[in-house]
């Protein structure tokens, strides 16, 4: 028996409905943080749940009385019920104004917290989400749990005491009519607990759907003009069709077994309201009751139904919160970037000023990612202050990875790589992120002004620091000559500017935010050669003491590096003169 115990837990533990309580314990975590704004609305479901059964007691009274049997209770009746159902108006207009403040504030709330956990997760698990599915997660699972956070608790409360208090006044005037509202529970709780698994399977799937057609339209409307300039609108409108075909077959295989599941609910619920229907006639015809209280039975009876069957309905709304909670949590539980070293961190960038810069230095770095694949193997190099050291090789050899190492994006395998300045040493890892300015392949602009862009990473930087950043990567002259200068506004992805212009814009971001060590990925591979020769020689007069690492395919810029490094084949090499007019004629 003991072992049968365990085993059972054991299955508890690990089946549906453990993950399910386990979820609604993180909302619980939320409902608790609003138990003010929660404990009005459950004030406010009793209070409505009080004003619906007095208003069937008065009803009674007036039907007494318009039926002959106590007409001096017409007027006392009339005047009650007209003013229960203007209080009644009242507090609903003042409860719906606060429940949509309310909801806003927690829906707000809940979502920057999703969204400062998923800005703060590690970035190589983070990477194995898609944009789009993170968009419908922070979206539309958020909106759900929001909801569920206000509304599941009073929900659940309001219902057991509409039921209670319903079921205590049918009993007062008749036990039987009691019993026969109450015929459909069984039923409603058997089916309840055989569809629980698959509202859960039908929720998810229908949330997946969702993502999944979120990503294709974010990754086609970002990659518009490649659609339209390879003539793809066609294929594209198919590709979306099927996604909508898939889609809406899903939502059909829902909406199947939503009807099935009412429809046998209402099958049942009509012979419940039928055999009260019955009971009252009879109860009617024997005497044995008023016209009044025949009334008062049948909307009872009906309330009390209409109350259990709300408490049963709570089941999918809870599965489905559940389900979106979940989702959440499969991100927001995602490990956090170690920030523990932060201050040291910063200690050591404002000791590098004095020092004499930064110096890079990794040793036999070994470096895969998390499906196994090695790109880096017993890596060794070092770059110094007023060095530029270029990292070239074939793509996909591991050179943004390497960037990514040292920004602490992805952290060693084996090995070290470590910041040094004078006799100081800060091993490399995310806080370490603050001695780098970075500048990535592909376009980084922000729709916003120019100004606002380069403002991004040095907030309080001047016009006369940013035109002096501008200067320096040769573009001063093109920004100077737009209409609006700083103030032009870029949109998406920068549209409205060339990719040279937009890449001299990233790379004067770079510079303003003044870190001791300049990383240019590709950075330069838009420009033409004299272009890209001026802005090195500036960047290169102008930086004093930093540290720079470029990756680079342009021959032109390997003619004005300290060293040069070629990384294949899993490993990395210092080339010589030789090596490096090779990997030039390579290029």
């Amino acid at each position: 028996m003991k072992e049968y115990i365990s085993h059972v837990r054991k299955r508890l533990r690990e089946g549906l409905l453990f993950e399910v309580l386990n979820e609604m314990k993180w909302i619980g975590r939320y409902s608790i943080r609003y138990k003010g704004a929660v404990m009005l609305y459950i004030l406010l479901g009793i209070f409505s749940t009080a004003m619906g059964l007095g208003t069937g007691v008065v009803s009674k009274y007036i039907i007494d009385a318009v039926t002959g049997y106590d007409s001096s209770a017409l007027f006392p009746a009339a005047a009650g019920y007209v003013a229960m159902m203007l209080l009644q108006v009242g507090v609903s207009a003042w409860s719906g104004r606060v429940t949509a403040k309310n909801r806003i504030m927690v829906n707000q709330e809940i979502r920057a917290e999703v969204f400062g956990k998923v800005l703060g997760a590690d970035w190589e698990k983070l990477s194995e989400y898609h944009s789009g599915d993170l968009l419908n997660r922070l979206n539309s699972d958020v909106n759900t749990v929001a909801t569920s956070v206000l509304g599941w608790i009073p929900t659940f409360i309001t219902g057991v005491v509409q039921f209670f208090s319903t079921l205590a006044l049918i009993l007062y005037y008749d036990p039987m009519m009691a019993l026969l509202a109450l015929a459909s529970a069984p039923v409603t709780l058997a089916m309840s607990r055989v569809l629980m698994r698959k509202m859960r399977f039908h929720n998810k799937k229908m949330l997946e759907v969702n993502s999944d057609m979120m990503a294709f339209n974010e990754e086609a409307f970002q990659n518009l003009q490649y659609i339209k300039a390879f003539g793809l609108m066609d294929k594209y409108s198919g590709l979306f069709r099927g996604k909508q075909d898939y889609y809406r077959d899903v939502q059909l295989d829902y909406n199947k077994f939503s009807i099935m599941t009412s429809s046998l609910m209402s099958i049942v619920g009509m012979g419940v309201t039928g055999a009260c229907f019955g009971w009252g006639v009879y109860r009617l015809w024997t005497g044995a009751i008023t016209y009044g209280t025949m009334t008062l039975f049948l909307q009872q009876a009906g309330n009390l139904s209409a109350a259990f069957s709300s408490l049963v309905n709570m089941v999918p709304t809870a599965v489905g919160a559940a389900t979106s909670a979940g989702r959440i949590m499969a991100v927001t539980d995602l490990p956090e970037e170690e920030q523990a070293d932060a201050a040291e961190a910063e200690a050591f960038k404002e000791y590098a000023r004095t020092a004499g810069g930064v110096t890079i230095r990794a040793e036999n770095l070994d470096f895969w990612y998390q499906d196994g694949n090695t790109v880096l193997s017993g890596v060794s190099f070092h770059v110094k202050p007023r060095e530029t050291v270029a990292l070239v090789g074939p793509s996909g050899e591991g050179k943004t990875t390497m960037l990514r190492i040292l920004l602490g994006l992805v952290g060693a395998r084996g090995g070290e790589v470590r910041a040094e300045a004078g006799e100081r040493k800060l091993v490399i890892s995310p806080a370490a992120r603050t001695l780098f300015a970075y500048v990535p392949q592909g376009n980084t602009m922000m729709s916003g002004t120019i100004r606002e862009n380069l403002q991004l990473l040095h907030s309080d930087a001047s016009d006369e620091e940013i035109w002096a950043a501008l200067r320096e990567v040769c573009a001063d002259e093109f920004v100077s000559r737009l209409p609006e200068g700083l103030d032009t506004y870029l949109k998406e992805q920068g549209g409205g500017l060339s990719e040279g212009q937009l890449q001299r814009l990233s790379i004067a971001r770079a510079m303003l935010c003044d870190a001791p060590v300049l990383l240019l990925d590709e950075a330069t591979s838009a420009l033409d050669v004299a272009t890209e020769h001026r802005l090195l020689k500036n960047i290169m007069e102008s930086a004093k003491n930093k540290t720079c690492i470029v990756t680079t395919h342009r021959p032109s810029v390997l003619t004005m590096c300290t060293r040069v490094y070629r990384i294949e084949g899993h490993g990395m090499v210092q080339l010589d003169e030789e090596g490096i007019r090779r990997s030039m004629m390579e290029f």
